[in-house]
């Protein structure tokens, strides 16, 4: 089960989630509108926050009553986030899978081909980040 799905099958209603973080409901229904929040969906329709939605919450205050950014400053800081860390997940992958192609060709413990490996990791990822 993912994270995600694991979020939406316990959850805290929107009336617990506002009194928890003083903020208005319609805050929270407005965010949902524009796409900053997610929560799921109850069977009688009722939106549920999960753990992740509420993370996700509290940087939204942090970054708005803190920080002072407005809500479109918001949006781009989260998206950059969600591509920030797509970009983690597809360096990991491309580590595993160059380590993999090595295994069989260097020799253990061989560290002078050590710098290799890492150079052709960083020129791989750069390609990837170019091609985007």
């Amino acid at each position: 089960m993912s994270t995600r799905q694991r979020d939406r099958t316990a959850g805290v209603r929107i009336s617990i989630v506002a009194s928890r973080y003083r903020i208005h409901p319609q805050t929270l229904r407005t965010w949902e509108r524009e796409g900053l929040l997610t929560p799921s969906r109850s069977p009688g329709n009722t939106r549920l926050y999960g753990h992740g939605d509420l993370e996700r919450l509290e940087l939204i205050l942090h970054l708005t009553k803190d920080l002072g950014v407005n809500l479109a400053g918001v949006e781009v800081i989260l998206h950059m986030r969600e591509r920030l860390e797509n970009s983690r997940h597809e360096a990991r992958e491309l580590a595993s899978a160059l380590k993999e192609s090595l295994a069989g060709r260097v020799p253990a413990g061989d560290e002078a081909l050590a710098p290799l490996t890492h150079g052709s990791l960083i020129r791989s990822l750069k390609r990837i980040a170019r091609n985007r």
